[in-house]
């Protein structure tokens, strides 16, 4: 089993927001591979499917940004999956350009709450996680406002993009494995 959580907040307030690019992503990837995220378990809607051979569950934790390790650790204990090879976090990047992709093997949060939250419940750095670039934010602006913000209108068609080769990356690590992804993606 190999667990792909994409990180967001529920709820149709939040829908759209940079901080929610890891649930749409989980979208992409439940329409592509005909997992529609029809249950929920350890708080958190999940759907399955097989790529290439491997079983997939794709979650999106219902526990709020800052508490997504409540929901991920969850799913990573039921089915006692090895983190570093078979869990994959996706998430939004405030530090990188809009659009930037970025997988990584481990790390530390860099400053993401939902990536904190997550560690501090494995109590590991060690796993695997894309990161989508939103944009730093503007000086003027709160950063809770601007990754609770909406992407502006004239980023959708580049939006759609993104997400649809981010979705692609994620593929990339089930099928060829993370190096091999980090070195196509990055």
């Amino acid at each position: 089993m190999f667990i792909v959580a994409g990180l967001g907040n529920p709820g149709n307030k939040y829908d759209g927001s940079r901080h929610n690019i890891g649930f749409s992503v989980i979208d992409v990837l439940s329409a592509r591979l005909n997992a529609p995220l029809d249950f929920e378990k350890h708080r958190a809607f999940c759907g399955t499917a097989v790529y290439e051979g491997t079983k997939l569950m794709l979650a999106k934790p219902q526990t709020f940004m800052n508490l997504s390790g409540e929901s991920v650790g969850e799913l990573v204990r039921f089915y006692k999956i090895d983190i570093p090879t078979q869990l994959l976090v996706i998430s939004d990047d405030v530090d990188m350009d809009f659009g930037r992709i970025r997988i990584r093997k481990s790390g530390s949060a860099g400053g993401h709450n939902g990536l904190k939250n997550i560690i501090a419940h494995l109590g590991t750095q060690e796993f695997m996680r894309l990161k989508i670039g939103v944009g730093a934010k503007p000086p003027a602006w709160d950063l809770a406002d601007w990754v609770l913000g909406a992407f502006p209108k004239e980023d959708a068609e580049r939006l759609k993009e993104i997400r649809e080769e981010a979705a692609d990356a994620v593929l990339s690590i089930i099928k060829d494995g993370p190096d091999r992804a980090m070195n196509k993606f990055n």
